[in-house]
């Protein structure tokens, strides 16, 4: 299958309750982990927006609500590259995932098979580092319409119709270490992921 060129959407709009401070603010080396996955998706994808409140320094928009949830701002994320004049799969990257590197990311944009291509850590679905294909976009506008707020529904949803590539570990591991789909939720898990004390 020939997959058109990606965009990419990058989700910035966690409430980052137990980090205790806006993740997409905490710096690694210097960097703000907005820049760095905006700098990871923007080599791989063409238009990238960023959905949350801004921090990247891409164009942005809010979800609907605002904190509505990562299905509400595929949505929103979606739309924006539509109204830019992509109507292609979209790369989508949630920006505590410090470890998702160029590499990854090109992997999961050139991927043969189904539009919508996900990868698997642990034998658990990572829906926030994926290329969702057109087809799953138009089912996350009905999913959200309809009540929905998970990506992990609408994975299993789109699973039982043969219409998700499953990128299993021995795969992705080819280009990313072991930890590259974990997130980081407390300051613990951030000291644990980038080797800290």
């Amino acid at each position: 299958m020939s997959l058109r060129p990606c965009a990419g959407l990058l989700l910035t709009g966690g409430a980052s309750r137990r980090m205790g401070t806006d993740k997409a603010l905490i710096e690694v080396d210097g960097q703000r982990l907005a820049e760095r996955a905006a700098a990871a998706l923007s080599a791989v994808a063409d238009p990238v927006v960023e959905v949350g409140p801004g921090w990247s320094g891409l164009p942005s928009v809010r979800e609907d609500p605002p904190g509505g949830g990562p299905l509400a701002a595929v949505a929103a994320g979606a739309a924006a590259v539509r109204r830019a004049g992509h109507d292609g799969p979209v790369l989508v990257l949630a920006v505590d995932m410090p470890r998702v590197g160029v590499d990854l990311l090109r992997l999961l944009a050139g991927r043969d098979g189904p539009a919508t291509a996900v990868p698997r850590a642990g034998g658990h679905p990572q829906p926030l580092c994926a290329r969702y294909g057109p087809d799953a976009l138009v089912a996350v506008d009905r999913l959200l319409a309809a009540g929905g707020r998970s990506l992990r529904g609408l994975l299993e949803a789109m699973d039982t119709r043969g219409e998700v590539g499953w990128v299993e570990e021995d795969e992705w591991r080819r280009v990313a270490d072991p930890e590259a789909l974990s997130d980081v939720d407390t300051p613990d898990d951030l000291r644990r992921l980038l080797g800290g004390p």
